[in-house]
């Protein structure tokens, strides 16, 4: 069987295992593979470092990273899950050669989506809170006599949210069961019938929000700082670190290396090359971080204030820009509403992938395999709820550290960059890059030379190698300070 499976390639589909799920339609794939690549890292992070590292400059060669090293990480996972129809469990064992050892990664990479979702189902759960205080008319009621009041104003709210675990844990629980209750059915009829539509309400209310926030006085200030080539910013950044800056950003937005994508690639038909499908994934990931730089920046500029990163552009920034706009609180539900479609499809997708790990490691059915995974991310999503307030005395990587912190080290630092290089010196030494190359070009469209050889057997690895020293180095000096 493995040696059949390593000579993909034939015209049949010798990787498909029997009864295996297929979406719907192609574009049920792509949406579902961009829908778990887009997140949070799009909107809370891009803008602000592109605006901080040449504006245009930086966006030019973040493109130029995505197509390096976004676009073949996606088509490694993704081929290899196509190739051999299994979960990242099972994947490495249907494809390498007898007797090999590489399966031996799934005892490491399995926990790579449990621990994401740890974490990100929290995150997820803010949202929703805030999502159901602009809807409630709350934020209307509320007028500042200044920016500063009302940045004051909403930094207190914040806090207020995360010293309350009751409030933290019911959002939390209510986005788990949501992923659960889509999980309940198969892929086609559970998450692609919710994915597809959610997705592509979020590019349609991301488009509707940027044109409005472009109207905005003052709003072409926030676009040349966001767009504009800026020579002065790109040397005072430095070229060593834009390039870090681009490239990290660039592997960690598409979520790599941990399977998830995998799974889709197990769920996709042979008709279309790996090319096309992972250049209109990759390409979709880019249009979210775009759009959301062409609503923060105008919207920020016009009322004054200069953007943040991370969670206190969207929980206090961002509310302090919504305070002093006329229509607000629209502009909020909008807000929020897309955030949360775009971190609750990156939750569900997940959740798919996990869904796909258990049934192929231990044969579990969909039903008791929705509930052992609720469990299990639970209890994973409550140091992570408690150590902003019942456990706000624990400080796990030093510093002013949490678990969210931990979490997110376990997973961005370490599995997600080790994962990928793992994937990325399977294909080169272990399934091969023939039948790596094979797979990928099964299918109409666009094809992999076979001189990219050398790039995916040594440039690329080196490239992940970097990110991976680059994400230690960061978090050293983050939390040693």
């Amino acid at each position: 069987m493995n040696e059949n499976l390593r000579d993909i390639g034939m015209d049949t589909e010798a990787g498909q295992h029997q009864g295996a799920e297929k979406l719907k339609s192609r574009l049920g794939l792509i949406l579902l593979s961009a829908g778990c690549a887009i997140g949070l890292g799009n909107v809370w992070r891009f803008p602000y470092v592109a605006g901080e590292n040449g504006g245009g400059i930086f966006v030019a060669v973040y493109i130029l990273c995505l197509i390096l090293v976004g676009v073949p990480a996606v088509m490694l996972e993704m081929s290899l899950g196509r190739a051999t129809g299994k979960s990242i469990t099972r994947a490495y064992e249907a494809a390498e050669p007898p007797g090999s050892w590489w399966h031996l990664s799934r005892y490491v990479l399995i926990f790579g989506p449990y621990i994401l979702l740890g974490f990100y189902t929290v995150l997820t759960g803010w949202l929703l809170y805030y999502l159901c205080y602009f809807i409630g008319g709350d934020f209307g009621s509320q007028h500042y006599a200044s920016q500063a009041e009302a940045g004051a104003a909403s930094l207190k709210m914040f806090e207020s949210f995360l010293g309350n675990p009751a409030a933290m844990l019911t959002a939390t629980l209510a986005v788990i069961a949501a992923a659960g209750i889509i999980a309940l059915r198969r892929v086609e009829k559970g998450l692609e019938a919710v994915t597809k539509p959610l997705m592509l309400l979020l590019l349609f209310m991301m488009i509707a929000l940027a044109a409005y926030c472009l109207t905005l006085p003052g709003a072409m200030e926030g676009v040349r700082y966001y767009l504009y080539p800026d020579l002065d910013r790109f040397r005072n950044a430095g070229v060593p670190r834009v390039l870090t800056e681009a490239l990290t950003q660039a592997f960690f937005t598409l979520s790599v290396g941990q399977g998830s994508l995998l799974v889709f690639g197990s769920y996709a038909s042979r008709e279309h090359s790996l090319v096309n499908e992972s250049l209109y994934i990759v390409g979709l990931d880019f249009m979210v971080a775009f759009l959301a730089g062409l609503i923060i920046f105008p919207a920020c500029f016009s009322y004054g204030l200069r953007p943040d990163s991370g969670p206190d552009l969207l929980f206090i920034t961002m509310i302090n820009v919504f305070s002093g706009m006329e229509h607000g609180q629209t502009a909020g539900v909008l807000f929020f509403f897309f955030m949360f479609v775009a971190a609750f499809t990156t939750v569900a997708t997940v959740f798919e992938g996990n869904m796909a790990a258990v049934r192929d490691l231990f044969g579990i059915r969909r039903i008791p395999g929705a509930l052992l995974n609720t469990l299990l991310i639970t209890v994973l999503a409550l140091p992570v709820i408690f150590g902003f307030n019942i456990y706000n005395d624990i400080h796990p990587l030093g510093g002013r550290s949490n678990f969210l912190d931990l979490w997110d080290f376990i997973v961005s630092t370490n599995i997600l960059p080790c994962g990928a290089l793992f994937m990325t010196l399977f294909a080169a030494a272990g399934w091969g890059f023939h039948n790596f190359r094979k797979e990928v070009n099964t299918g109409a469209g666009l094809r992999l030379p076979a001189w990219t050889s050398g790039y995916f057997r040594i440039f690329l690895p080196l490239i992940i190698v970097l990110i991976l020293i680059t994400g230690y180095a960061g978090v050293i000096s983050k939390w040693s300070s």
